[in-house]
């Protein structure tokens, strides 16, 4: 007859055996899934919605990024703090969660006493921060809220809603930008206070953008002898300005967007890593708005890690890390494509919907010229990504990219080619998302979901002139994600 314990210890045993075929039956549903991206950090399992990047650090050798991701259900639904670290911006190891209940978007920054420490708003309570208790990132204190109180007859009583806050030191004193309509500035000589509200955010504003256009999950940085702040506006999604931090103010000289049809590239976030290099991710919205894809088991996606530098035009460029070439495989390369005007060439070696493509003109005279992937045998599912000369863009199509009734658009991204300047393209195919990046100075992100099985092929066209590829690369891209 059994005991007690050995009876405990059979039902244990037999519940630890059925977590695990749950949790393998989870893995094999998230595998089989065609529109999964596998090189994109992607949610481990659940749906994430918002699944804004927080916290981002380069921290004793590591590349650290935390994401909100939720539990529940609404209206009592919270939010946590996911977390994961890597060494290569692509292999990711996920560690417990140490920052739970009510967390939502904020950064990370180092205190004056060397430990990291993360600003964000608290659900419920105000702007917030916390601090890391180990080097691993992984257990935290959260401090309180450090929300300036105003009293009626104060200078800026009733004068700030805050979200979503940023905060830095700089020499001995800690600011923070509380995100909002009129978003403000905060400061203090410690972290827990008292913080103090030192005016509105903005001397003043640019030309073509209300100055009341909300700043949220905003990022404030030194980069190329100017200062970036980088944020998104509900209404605008991702977007930049360029100019000076002074006088404890941001004086913008100039407005870019990140996002220009439907604001589905989302809510940034970056860091400096031991090379000086600024790399941000952002969140790759996968339905209209906020919606998650009927059906999935899954939702939240990152976009590639982008290297920003400036340029001389006050824009910022951006290109993907080198680390991504660590997953090429089977190179292909072909030189001297010609491109009748009016036409298409197909690539009948290069296919599949884990890729990059490296493509660059040798002469170019198509009004359009581009390439498309995803292509299915009977041309009723493809997604083209071209430039076009006279508009001066770069533009993604994806009215044809799914025979379902997913996201159809034309995003058209501003870039204009110099006199005698080649197109150079870098796209890069990730099951359920197209990036591209344009001359090191223009990008583009899009979610596609081809039902077609065949929908793997690649095309060249052109539509209103000839062209002619001087060289195309393509690789195989080997998936990153565990699963």
């Amino acid at each position: 007859m059994q005991t007690t314990d050995a009876k405990s210890r059979a039902r244990a045993a037999e519940r630890a055996a059925e977590r695990a075929a749950e949790v393998r039956a989870h893995r094999e549903e998230l595998l089989r899934d065609p529109h999964r991206p596998g090189y994109h950090f992607t949610i481990p399992e659940g749906k994430a919605t918002p699944f804004d990047p927080n916290g981002a650090i380069y921290w004793k050798g590591r590349y650290h990024l935390f994401y909100i991701y939720q539990t529940g259900v609404e209206p009592a639904r919270d939010h946590h703090w996911g977390h994961v670290s890597s060494t290569d911006l692509f292999h990711w190891r996920h560690h417990p969660t140490g920052l739970v209940s009510g967390m939502f978007s904020g950064n990370c920054f180092v205190a004056k006493d060397g430990t990291p420490c993360m600003c964000y708003h608290q659900v419920g309570q105000g702007n917030s921060i916390a601090k890391a208790l180990d080097d691993g990132l992984d257990a935290w204190q959260k401090l309180g809220d450090i929300t300036p109180h105003t009293q009626p007859g104060d200078a800026f009583h009733g004068r700030y809603r805050s979200w979503d806050p940023f905060a830095w030191l700089e020499g001995e004193t800690y600011y923070a930008i509380f995100g909002g309509k009129r978003p403000a500035i905060a400061k203090a000589a410690d972290l827990t206070g008292p913080w103090q509200y030192a005016g509105d955010l903005f001397a003043h504003g640019v030309e073509g953008v209300p100055l009341d256009e909300d700043v949220s999950c905003a990022e404030l940085f030194r980069l190329g002898g100017k200062h970036v702040l980088l944020c998104i506006s509900h209404s605008l999604g991702c977007r930049y300005y360029v100019g000076d931090w002074r006088g404890e103010q941001f004086h913008p000289e100039r407005h870019e967007r990140m996002s220009w049809v439907d604001n589905a590239f989302f809510a940034p976030e970056s860091l400096v890593d031991d090379g000086g290099r600024r790399i941000m991710w952002a969140w790759l919205l996968d339905g209209d708005g906020f919606k998650t894809r009927q059906g999935a088991a899954w939702s939240g996606t990152m976009s590639l890690p982008r290297v920003l530098a400036m340029g001389n035009d006050g824009r910022l460029r951006m290109d993907v890390p080198t680390e991504i070439e660590a997953l090429r495989y089977d190179a292909r390369s072909r030189q001297a494509i010609s491109v009748p005007a009016d036409s298409e060439v197909a690539l009948d070696d290069i296919a599949g919907r884990s890729l990059e493509l490296a493509i660059e003109t040798a002469d170019c005279q198509a009004a359009q010229f581009g390439v498309k992937v995803c292509c299915s045998s009977n041309a009723a599912e493809e997604t083209l990504i071209y430039h076009d000369a006279a508009a001066g863009t770069l533009n993604v199509d994806t009215t044809r990219s799914s025979t379902g009734d997913e996201l159809a658009r034309i995003e058209a991204a501003p870039f204009a080619l110099a006199d005698g300047e080649p197109l150079r393209l870098r796209v890069f195919v990730d099951n359920s998302v197209v990036e591209v990046f344009a001359g090191g100075r223009q990008a583009v992100a899009r979610r596609i979901y081809p039902g077609r099985p065949d929908s793997t092929g690649v095309k060249l066209f052109a539509r209103g002139g000839a062209a002619r590829v001087g060289r195309l690369d393509a690789w195989k891209i080997m998936p990153a994600n565990p699963y």
